[in-house]
């Protein structure tokens, strides 16, 4: 759907136009608000603007591809042996599990009726569990789905599924993500002016309706007094009769004469209201000039307004195209010092692991020499307490052999001392 296209809100735009032109010369304010709400009003034309829009996007995309590869699963299993040799070993394995886990639930959820009231907390976490397990094996399925691409979209024309709920959810959430995707892009004052484009409209559809009414009631009253006017001609017409067939002669002649002053104001009314019609007509032709114009003047509008947003995609485009290149450059300049840093992490893990062993061993030094100086202090100690009790016993020894030495001395000069005294 295209702003320019005459198709488009044909009635909003013949309301919006002849409404100025009834009353006056629409503003070129007007006009631009107009065209702005139109062009807002067009879906097909939005693109994303901000990297949180694209981020919620691409979440919504991704939802709906799972979605419908989720609605693909039940139809490839009910066949499973025509896709066996597309879908590959592995893949045909987890959904051979996820078959026997949906007829295993199926089997529980049918005998849970029939089961008595004290197997139904067993039954409940049978059935909890077997839940837990088919999330799995659903999750399971989809990673594989994602991993090759390509497979789903083969998968699609020859599963020949028709209507069911699933895809009915499908398009309902695609219609949902269109609907997200005009919200996000439409700014709170986009979002006023299509409210006061609304409001806008509908004051010019009333208006139109009120003058539209005011113009009927005229009419009516118009054709009621022609009517009544007729009607008293009619009657005129009678109460001659009814004179002519009195007085037949006098009669003719006047009915005669009265039908052709009848004919005559007929006719005059006929071209006064011939007249009207062509006023009218000729008001009607230069309002849809006017129209015109005002039509060529809008695309004009737009087809310049058109060429500037295509000349700002672009400029947005090479913008882009300079920050996927410079992200480029930075992630391979990240990629390298990444690896620099693994390498010294790895490194460092290996001189640290050395570091260990070495410390280890300079602990087991340190305690075997603080073990060889305590023998060391311990051997020096003894060395020391033999050294001086051999001190000790040299010196009695040497005080022994003097004494032993200056004893006779002693003796002998007491022997002395004795004989002088006997001479005196």
């Amino acid at each position: 759907m295209a702003t320019g296209d005459p198709d488009v809100f044909p009635s909003q735009d013949v309301k919006q136009s002849t409404k100025p032109l009834l009353k006056g010369t629409a503003t070129p304010k007007k006009a631009k608000i107009t065209f702005d709400v139109m062009k807002m009003l067009d879906p097909h034309q939005l693109k994303p603007d901000s990297t949180e829009t694209e981020r919620i996007m691409n979440v919504l995309d991704e939802t709906a591809a799972k979605l419908e590869m989720s609605s693909l699963i039940p139809h490839v299993v009910d066949s499973l042996d025509r896709f066996a040799d597309m879908l590959g070993p592995e893949i045909t394995k987890n959904l051979l599990e996820l078959r026997k886990l949906s007829m295993e639930m199926e089997c529980l959820l049918a005998s849970s009726g029939e089961e008595t009231t004290t197997r139904a907390e067993e039954q409940r976490g049978h059935l909890c569990f077997l839940e837990q397990r088919l999330k799995c094996s659903v999750r399971n399925v989809l990673r594989l789905f994602l991993a090759n691409p390509s497979l789903p979209q083969a998968l699609k024309p020859k599963a020949g599924a028709g209507e069911s709920p699933a895809e009915g959810f499908v398009k309902a959430f695609g219609v949902f993500r269109n609907f997200m995707l005009e919200r996000l892009l439409t700014s709170p004052m986009e979002e006023k002016g299509k409210i006061q484009f609304v409001e806008d409209i509908s004051l010019q559809i009333k208006q139109h309706a009120e003058a539209i009414t005011a113009l009927q009631a005229k009419l009516a009253a118009a054709i009621q007094a022609r009517e009544d006017e007729i009607h008293k001609k009619d009657n005129m017409i009678e109460d001659l009769k009814t004179r002519i067939q009195d007085v037949a002669k006098d009669s003719k002649i006047s009915f005669q004469k009265i039908k052709e002053e009848g004919e005559n104001q007929q006719r005059v009314e006929l071209q006064a209201s011939q007249s009207r019609c062509a006023g009218l007509q000729q008001d009607i032709e230069q309002l849809q000039t006017q129209l015109t114009a005002l039509v060529v003047e809008h695309r004009a509008s737009e087809l310049a307004l058109r060429k500037r947003k295509c000349r700002l995609e672009m400029e947005i485009w090479n913008w882009v195209q300079k920050y996927d290149t410079d992200m480029a450059e930075k992630q391979a300049e990240y990629e390298e010092v990444d690896a620099a840093y693994v390498e010294e992490k790895a490194q460092l893990a290996l001189l640290t692991q050395k570091h260990a062993l070495l410390l280890q061993e300079y602990t087991q030094i340190e305690e075997e020499r603080k073990m060889l100086q305590e023998k060391e202090e311990e051997a020096l100690k003894e060395l020391n307490t033999k050294n001086r009790a051999a001190a000790r016993i040299q010196a009695l020894w040497k005080g022994y052999l003097v004494r032993c030495l200056y004893k006779p001395r002693r003796k002998k000069g007491k022997g002395k001392g004795k004989g002088k005294k006997g001479k005196k």
